[in-house]
């Protein structure tokens, strides 16, 4: 008998039930939302597109990070000649055309250098500079980063193309991680930031209309350093540093007379940091930056306090010396603070560039614009005429053609709507046009499945079966034709997830869930509803 058991009828309900609830804060407004629903109910995020927002595309400086690395070879090399094979050497620097040469004095000293050379071809970071690869998940197995070539006593460094680019690479991801962390951080919704090509970022944040501070954010590379100033300071514009000293712009006075001469060395990195927070000075109210650093930045910190006490050291930020007091006294809890004449809005943002951490190469912008939320209204009402247009002549020709059994389809049809965005709502998915399409493209579906359920219930009706022998017999054997026709589409949408991107991958997510909506309300609740009706009814002909 054409029937099924509470163990398969309680889930079914329940599973429409989980869509009715999860989709139901899409129909009403925001207030009632807030004064009655719970927390965890929220309405589809609408995506750029939808509510207008920013829209920046970024692009790795290639020519300064080449000059980063080029900079950090030639200070490994100083290093490990000095310090770990110990002979002497002339000439190290950087060459025109990006390469690193040095001349070691004694030709039988080469030999000797060159397996510990060696090793600084292989880049073991996994991105950027220093261990934030490693220590952000991204590292892996060395890839060779430089070619090293010998003529007599002459040892040169060259880039590896496809090191460079794998170099690369895992800055971006780096990257993509540190920016996601900002920009949540500013309280937005459902940011998309994704990479484009070799060597650029895609930032798109709905809803979001201040594109110049998500500029600001997005720009700071938020290097942070600690360095010991020069016991002699620029007395008039255009004054060098020595040789063991470099200058930098102060944040408060940028002229060339007020620079600061700092140690070339950082005496304390800012990659220690672990937390950074806007606060007030209690001696003057102004807006500060308090810092707190782990345990080996602390004692780092604690020392270099304690050693330089009476003397002036730098903070510098970007290149630019945020403040440069005098120590006063040791400072050992491993915490201290930047002042800077900061408004409040600019502390705030600097403590959370500083709390996401370093970008392991700078950027620049390519492209930047702002979509108003006009755009959004009329891509809104577009969307939503095509689906209540595409839903009214639906329902009408299911009722037309089916009747009772049409009936029956529009109820599976409505339930298959509101599971599909349920279930969006409850993964908290961003909304947009292609989204939209997906979800008429859903309904069109969900129709065909029905039609091919009832068509084959009305060939078994006129072979001369029974009617609820047809009507079994018609949902057992259209089952195979629905999940045909629909795992090929299925297998569509996940290959347009896969190679796709953006819009693409939310028109393949929406199209994917329709599908695995469509196949359960055509066939479980559809076959439910029926279920109900026989048991209740005893029909003695099928109304098709």
């Amino acid at each position: 008998m054409f029937q099924l058991s509470k163990w398969k009828t309680i889930p079914i309900l329940l599973t429409v039930l989980f869509g009715v609830i999860f989709s139901s804060p899409n129909l009403v407004s925001k207030d009632i939302r807030q004064a009655y629903f719970p927390e965890f109910l929220n309405p589809l995020v609408k995506g750029l597109d939808l509510q207008g927002g920013t829209h920046v595309v970024l692009e790795v400086d290639g020519k300064k990070f080449k000059s980063e690395l080029l900079k950090q070879l030639v200070g490994d090399l100083r290093h490990r000649l000095r310090n770990v094979v110990k002979v002497r050497y002339t000439g190290l620097g950087v060459k025109p055309g990006n390469v690193v040469s040095v001349t070691i004095k004694n030709l039988s000293d080469v030999e000797k250098v060159l397996p510990e050379l060696r090793k600084l071809t292989i880049d073991n970071s996994g991105s950027g500079f220093g261990d934030i690869g490693q220590s952000m998940g991204f590292g892996g197995p060395g890839a060779n980063l430089y070619d090293m070539t010998v003529e007599g006593n002459k040892i040169s460094f060259t880039f590896v193309d496809a090191g460079l680019n794998a170099k690369i690479g895992s800055a971006i991801k780096a990257i993509v991680k540190i920016l996601g962390d900002r920009i949540n951080s500013l309280g937005t919704t459902e940011p998309t930031i994704q990479r484009q090509g070799v060597d650029r970022i895609l930032v798109q944040v709905p809803g979001l209309q201040n594109s110049q501070r998500l500029i600001s954010i997005l720009g700071q590379t938020a290097k942070l350093k600690f360095q010991l100033a020069c016991d002699t300071q620029p007395t008039g514009p255009n004054q060098r540093p020595p040789l063991d000293c470099e200058a930098w712009p102060q944040k408060e006075y940028p002229t060339q007379n007020m620079w600061v001469q700092t140690s070339r060395k950082a005496v304390v990195s800012g990659e220690h940091l672990v937390d950074a927070q806007p606060a007030f000075d209690q001696r003057d109210g102004q807006p500060i930056v308090t810092f707190r650093f782990n345990t080996k930045g602390g004692v780092e910190f604690g020392d270099l306090t304690r050693k330089n006490v009476g003397r002036q050291f730098a903070i510098v930020l970007d290149g630019v010396v945020m403040s440069a007091p005098v120590i006063q006294t040791a400072i050992l809890g491993g915490s201290g603070q930047i002042s800077g004449r900061f408004t409040v809005p600019e502390a705030n943002d600097l403590a959370l560039v500083l709390r996401s951490g370093a970008l392991p190469a700078e950027l620049t912008i390519v492209e930047q614009r702002s979509v108003g939320p006009s755009l959004g209204k009329d891509s809104v009402s577009a969307g939503l005429n095509a689906s209540i247009i595409g839903l009214i002549a639906i329902l009408a020709f299911m009722l037309v053609s089916y009747r009772l059994f049409g009936v029956f389809a529009n109820l599976a049809l409505i339930a298959n709507l509101f599971l599909l965005v349920g279930i969006l709502s409850a993964l908290g998915a961003t909304l947009t046009l292609p989204g939209i399409a997906g979800i008429v493209l859903t309904m069109g579906m969900a129709v065909d499945s029905n039609v091919l359920v009832f068509e084959r219930i009305r060939e078994e009706s006129r072979a001369g079966r029974g009617p609820l022998n047809s009507i079994e017999i018609g949902f057992q054997r259209a089952l195979a034709t629905i999940l045909d026709a629909n795992i090929t589409t299925f297998i569509a949408a996940v290959v347009l997830f896969g190679l796709g991107s953006g819009p693409i991958k939310g028109f393949a997510v929406t199209l994917g869930l329709g599908i695995l909506t469509t196949v359960f309300t055509a066939f479980t609740f559809n076959r439910l509803i029926v279920a109900f009706w026989v048991a209740k009814k005893r029909p003695k002909t099928v109304p098709l």
